[in-house]
Order: C-alpha cells, then sequence, then structure tokens
C-alpha cells in the first residue's frame, strides 16, 4: 500500500493507502471524495478527475499524455500542478504525494 493524502474540495484531507498498480481517480472515489466525479470512468474524455498534485513525490509521476495535455488545456482551474488523476497509476514511488481535488469547471 501506498500512502498519500488526498484533500477535497471542502479542504479535508486524510491519508489514503492505495494499491500499486491501481488508477488514482479510483483509490480517490474509493476513499470516499465523490466530488471527484469522473464521469467518463476512466477513459481520459472528460476530465472530471482533475486534480492537483504536490509534494516531493510529484515529481516521480509519470510524464502527462497528450490527450490528457489537450483536456486539461481547456480547464479554468489548470495549474502547473494539475493532472488527470485517471491517467495516473499507482507506484510505490509515489509514497507521501499529495493529491487535492480541482475546483469544478
Amino acid at each position: 500500500m501506498v500512502p498519500m493524502l488526498v484533500i477535497g474540495r471542502s479542504g479535508d484531507g486524510r491519508v489514503v493507502e492505495a494499491g500499486v498498480g491501481t488508477s488514482l481517480m479510483e483509490e480517490i472515489r474509493a476513499a470516499g471524495f465523490l466530488e471527484l466525479r469522473a464521469i467518463c470512468n476512466g477513459c481520459c474524455s472528460c476530465a472530471t478527475c482533475h486534480v492537483q498534485v504536490g509534494g516531493e513525490a510529484a515529481g516521480r509521476l509519470p510524464p502527462m499524455g497528450e490527450e490528457e495535455r489537450e483536456l486539461l488545456a481547456e480547464s479554468e482551474n489548470r495549474t502547473a500542478r494539475s493532472r488527470l488523476s485517471c491517467q495516473i497509476t499507482v507506484t510505490q514511488e509515489m509514497a507521501g504525494l499529495t493529491v487535492t481535488v480541482a475546483p469544478e469547471d
């Protein structure tokens, strides 16, 4: 299990133990952060699983793909820390990652 801090839109946060090989989107929703809507169920077609990542582990995330980049380009709330959680597979190297559910567009 990989511990990471997940912070919801209301500012409430808690440590989530995520399983290696699972999608970050699935882990956030399983932890009860249902404001992460993920309408397309991880198909990288809606950007409703937008999160902002931080902490030392953020530098160890895989690079953003072109589809992810295009979807996030349309977000009013995109920052340099923005990612689509459906496009991130949890790895042990992500221990300590801070993930904040982005404001809804």
